[in-house]
């Protein structure tokens, strides 16, 4: 049964820092690129940030641009994502997606290029 865990969610301050982890059972991560994608209230999901399967080729939002941080580990089977400086804004739920692009060097940024998804974890950025 192929199943994307996250965790690692939680309050945090303005300016703190989170680590969040996506967990894969019943797939090899190695295969796929991974996104991470977040949804506040009201708002359309929105990518964040996505890595290739080879090469750890990386992709992120301008709005979290130098402060997250993707990466992959392939032992553990779990891709993370380092929030840092966080803002109010970034405030959301937090799901990683996965899919097994025909290309080593690619990941995808929109939503709809996923077949495979977590249930979420909550951030809530707030003072």
């Amino acid at each position: 049964q192929l199943q994307l865990v996250e965790s690692g969610g939680g309050l945090v301050q303005p300016g703190g820092s989170l680590r969040l982890s996506c967990a894969a059972s019943g797939l090899t991560l190695d295969y796929y690129a991974i996104g991470w994608f977040r949804q506040a209230p009201g708002k359309e999901r929105e990518g964040v940030s996505c890595i290739s399967r080879r090469d750890n080729r990386q992709w992120y939002a301008d709005s979290v641009k130098g402060r997250f941080t993707i990466s992959r580990d392939n032992v553990r089977n779990t891709v993370y994502l380092q929030l840092n400086s966080l803002k109010p804004e970034d405030a959301a739920v937090y799901y990683c997606a996965a899919v097994r692009p025909s290309l080593d060097y690619v990941c995808y940024s929109i939503s709809e290029r996923y077949d495979y998804w977590g249930q979420g974890t909550q951030v809530t950025v707030s003072s």
